[in-house]
Protein backbone atom coordinates (compact mmCIF):
# COMPACT_ATOMS: atom_id res chain seq x y z
CA UNK A 1 0.00 0.00 0.00
CA UNK A 2 1.58 3.30 -1.29
CA UNK A 3 1.32 6.56 1.26
CA UNK A 4 -1.29 8.28 -0.56
CA UNK A 5 -3.53 4.97 0.49
CA UNK A 6 -2.09 4.52 3.61
CA UNK A 7 -3.31 8.47 4.22
CA UNK A 8 -6.59 8.44 2.82
CA UNK A 9 -7.33 5.27 4.78
CA UNK A 10 -6.57 6.82 8.15
CA UNK A 11 -8.09 9.92 7.63
CA UNK A 12 -11.20 8.35 6.32
CA UNK A 13 -11.12 5.45 8.91
CA UNK A 14 -10.88 8.76 11.86
CA UNK A 15 -13.74 10.54 10.20
CA UNK A 16 -15.88 7.36 10.41
CA UNK A 17 -15.02 6.88 13.85
CA UNK A 18 -15.60 10.23 14.55
CA UNK A 19 -19.02 10.72 12.83
CA UNK A 20 -20.22 7.28 13.41
CA UNK A 21 -23.44 7.02 11.16
CA UNK A 22 -24.17 3.35 11.81
CA UNK A 23 -24.76 4.42 15.90
CA UNK A 24 -26.13 7.57 14.65
CA UNK A 25 -28.99 5.91 12.43
CA UNK A 26 -31.23 5.04 15.98
CA UNK A 27 -30.99 8.98 17.14
CA UNK A 28 -32.31 9.53 13.20
CA UNK A 29 -35.07 7.09 13.60
CA UNK A 30 -36.10 9.12 16.76
CA UNK A 31 -35.83 12.92 15.93
CA UNK A 32 -37.86 12.08 12.34
CA UNK A 33 -39.80 9.76 14.05
CA UNK A 34 -43.64 10.39 12.35
CA UNK A 35 -42.70 12.06 9.30
CA UNK A 36 -42.63 10.34 5.56
CA UNK A 37 -39.68 8.92 4.13
CA UNK A 38 -39.16 12.15 1.23
CA UNK A 39 -39.14 14.45 4.32
CA UNK A 40 -36.75 12.16 6.51
CA UNK A 41 -34.20 11.40 3.29
CA UNK A 42 -34.74 15.65 2.58
CA UNK A 43 -33.39 15.95 6.25
CA UNK A 44 -30.57 13.19 5.95
CA UNK A 45 -29.21 15.36 3.10
CA UNK A 46 -29.51 18.49 4.57
CA UNK A 47 -27.39 17.59 7.44
CA UNK A 48 -24.46 15.86 5.80
CA UNK A 49 -24.23 18.36 2.97
CA UNK A 50 -24.30 21.23 6.07
CA UNK A 51 -21.81 19.08 7.91
CA UNK A 52 -19.37 18.65 5.00
CA UNK A 53 -19.55 22.58 4.74
CA UNK A 54 -18.72 23.59 8.42
CA UNK A 55 -16.21 19.98 8.56
CA UNK A 56 -14.48 21.47 5.20
CA UNK A 57 -14.48 24.86 6.06
CA UNK A 58 -12.24 24.60 8.63
CA UNK A 59 -9.80 21.69 6.98
CA UNK A 60 -9.06 23.86 4.38
CA UNK A 61 -8.63 27.29 6.66
CA UNK A 62 -6.46 25.42 9.44
CA UNK A 63 -3.67 27.43 8.67
CA UNK A 64 -5.52 30.85 8.67
CA UNK A 65 -7.69 30.14 11.71
CA UNK A 66 -4.43 28.99 13.41
CA UNK A 67 -2.46 32.39 12.16
CA UNK A 68 -5.22 34.51 13.12
CA UNK A 69 -5.42 33.24 17.08
CA UNK A 70 -1.93 32.76 17.47
CA UNK A 71 -2.42 29.25 17.59
CA UNK A 72 0.29 26.64 17.07
CA UNK A 73 0.14 23.18 15.61
CA UNK A 74 1.79 21.45 18.83
CA UNK A 75 -1.11 23.02 21.16
CA UNK A 76 -3.82 22.43 19.00
CA UNK A 77 -3.00 18.46 17.91
CA UNK A 78 -2.68 18.08 22.08
CA UNK A 79 -6.22 19.94 22.82
CA UNK A 80 -7.82 18.04 19.84
CA UNK A 81 -6.21 14.67 21.23
CA UNK A 82 -7.60 15.33 24.42
CA UNK A 83 -11.01 16.00 22.74
CA UNK A 84 -11.18 13.21 20.43
CA UNK A 85 -9.89 10.56 23.05
CA UNK A 86 -12.43 11.80 25.51
CA UNK A 87 -15.49 10.98 22.86
CA UNK A 88 -13.78 7.80 22.24
CA UNK A 89 -13.68 7.52 25.93
CA UNK A 90 -17.27 7.83 26.11
CA UNK A 91 -18.15 5.68 23.61
CA UNK A 92 -16.24 2.68 24.82
CA UNK A 93 -18.31 3.39 28.16
CA UNK A 94 -21.15 3.01 26.40
CA UNK A 95 -22.02 6.69 27.16
CA UNK A 96 -22.87 9.75 25.28
CA UNK A 97 -20.39 12.12 25.21
CA UNK A 98 -21.48 15.77 26.12
CA UNK A 99 -19.17 17.47 23.74
CA UNK A 100 -20.72 15.24 20.49
CA UNK A 101 -24.18 14.56 22.06
CA UNK A 102 -27.20 17.62 22.19
CA UNK A 103 -29.35 16.76 25.46
CA UNK A 104 -32.38 15.76 25.83
CA UNK A 105 -33.93 19.81 25.66
CA UNK A 106 -32.05 19.90 21.97
CA UNK A 107 -34.16 17.39 20.65
CA UNK A 108 -37.34 18.51 21.73
CA UNK A 109 -36.92 21.52 20.79
CA UNK A 110 -35.71 20.19 17.43
CA UNK A 111 -38.86 18.03 16.69
CA UNK A 112 -40.57 21.54 16.60
CA UNK A 113 -39.76 21.90 13.61
CA UNK A 114 -38.91 19.28 11.20
CA UNK A 115 -36.36 20.37 8.73
CA UNK A 116 -34.64 22.15 11.50
CA UNK A 117 -33.47 18.58 13.02
CA UNK A 118 -31.02 19.03 10.12
CA UNK A 119 -29.13 21.81 11.36
CA UNK A 120 -29.47 21.36 15.09
CA UNK A 121 -28.79 18.65 16.85
CA UNK A 122 -27.93 16.49 13.63
CA UNK A 123 -25.15 18.92 11.26
CA UNK A 124 -24.35 20.21 14.72
CA UNK A 125 -23.08 19.12 17.13
CA UNK A 126 -23.64 15.23 16.11
CA UNK A 127 -21.94 15.03 12.72
CA UNK A 128 -19.67 18.41 12.87
CA UNK A 129 -18.95 18.81 16.00
CA UNK A 130 -15.64 19.59 18.15
CA UNK A 131 -14.26 16.70 17.63
CA UNK A 132 -14.86 16.05 13.73
CA UNK A 133 -13.67 19.43 13.47
CA UNK A 134 -10.34 19.08 15.72
CA UNK A 135 -9.81 15.84 13.57
CA UNK A 136 -10.22 17.38 9.98
CA UNK A 137 -7.64 20.48 11.31
CA UNK A 138 -4.93 17.85 12.40
CA UNK A 139 -4.95 16.24 9.16
CA UNK A 140 -4.74 19.29 7.30
CA UNK A 141 -2.66 22.07 9.58
CA UNK A 142 0.44 21.16 7.93
CA UNK A 143 -0.89 19.24 4.87
CA UNK A 144 0.17 19.45 0.95
CA UNK A 145 -2.49 20.08 -1.84
CA UNK A 146 -3.01 16.46 -2.54
CA UNK A 147 -2.96 15.26 0.87
CA UNK A 148 -5.44 18.53 1.53
CA UNK A 149 -7.67 16.47 -1.36
CA UNK A 150 -7.49 13.77 -0.03
CA UNK A 151 -8.67 15.01 3.26
CA UNK A 152 -11.64 16.60 1.97
CA UNK A 153 -12.28 13.25 -0.27
CA UNK A 154 -12.61 11.33 2.57
CA UNK A 155 -15.10 13.44 4.64
CA UNK A 156 -17.01 13.63 1.69
CA UNK A 157 -17.36 9.82 1.31
CA UNK A 158 -18.28 9.22 4.87
CA UNK A 159 -20.72 11.75 4.48
CA UNK A 160 -22.56 10.18 1.44
CA UNK A 161 -22.47 6.71 3.83
CA UNK A 162 -23.99 8.90 6.59
CA UNK A 163 -26.73 9.88 3.90
CA UNK A 164 -27.42 6.26 3.07
CA UNK A 165 -27.39 5.19 6.70
CA UNK A 166 -29.73 8.15 7.91
CA UNK A 167 -31.93 7.30 4.68
CA UNK A 168 -32.51 3.78 5.46
CA UNK A 169 -31.96 3.92 8.94
CA UNK A 170 -35.12 2.13 10.23
CA UNK A 171 -33.92 -0.57 7.82
CA UNK A 172 -30.62 -0.65 8.99
CA UNK A 173 -31.45 -0.55 12.86
CA UNK A 174 -34.03 -3.32 12.53
CA UNK A 175 -31.22 -5.10 10.51
CA UNK A 176 -28.62 -5.04 12.97
CA UNK A 177 -30.41 -5.00 16.48
CA UNK A 178 -29.41 -3.30 19.07
CA UNK A 179 -26.47 -5.01 20.86
CA UNK A 180 -24.69 -5.27 17.09
CA UNK A 181 -25.27 -1.21 16.84
CA UNK A 182 -23.30 -0.80 20.64
CA UNK A 183 -20.85 -3.59 19.21
CA UNK A 184 -19.80 -0.82 16.56
CA UNK A 185 -19.85 2.30 18.89
CA UNK A 186 -17.48 0.40 21.52
CA UNK A 187 -15.49 -0.30 18.14
CA UNK A 188 -15.63 3.30 16.95
CA UNK A 189 -14.54 4.21 20.78
CA UNK A 190 -11.43 2.44 20.40
CA UNK A 191 -10.31 3.64 17.43
CA UNK A 192 -11.51 7.31 18.47
CA UNK A 193 -8.83 6.93 21.91
CA UNK A 194 -5.88 5.57 19.83
CA UNK A 195 -6.44 8.84 17.40
CA UNK A 196 -6.90 11.00 20.21
CA UNK A 197 -3.45 9.31 22.26
CA UNK A 198 -1.74 9.41 18.86
CA UNK A 199 -2.33 12.92 18.23
CA UNK A 200 -1.38 13.92 21.90
CA UNK A 201 1.89 12.47 21.32
CA UNK A 202 2.46 14.10 18.17
CA UNK A 203 1.67 17.45 19.80
CA UNK A 204 3.71 16.97 22.59
CA UNK A 205 7.18 15.66 20.77
CA UNK A 206 6.07 19.13 18.77
CA UNK A 207 6.30 21.35 21.84
CA UNK A 208 8.87 19.62 22.82
CA UNK A 209 11.53 20.36 19.43
CA UNK A 210 9.77 23.51 19.37
CA UNK A 211 11.00 24.19 22.51
CA UNK A 212 14.65 22.49 22.42
CA UNK A 213 15.13 25.01 19.06
CA UNK A 214 14.00 28.08 20.88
Amino acid sequence: MDDSTIHFSTVFMSFFAIMNPIANAPLFVGLTDGLDVATRRGIALRAVLLAFAIVSMFAILGREIFAAFGITLPAFRIAGGILVALVGYHLLQGQESSVHTPTVEDNERSRDAAMGIAITPLALPILAGPGTIATAMNFTANSTLPELVRTVSALLLVCALTWVAFAFSSSLVSFLGQNAIKVVTRLMGLILAVIGVQMLIAGISGAIAAASIS
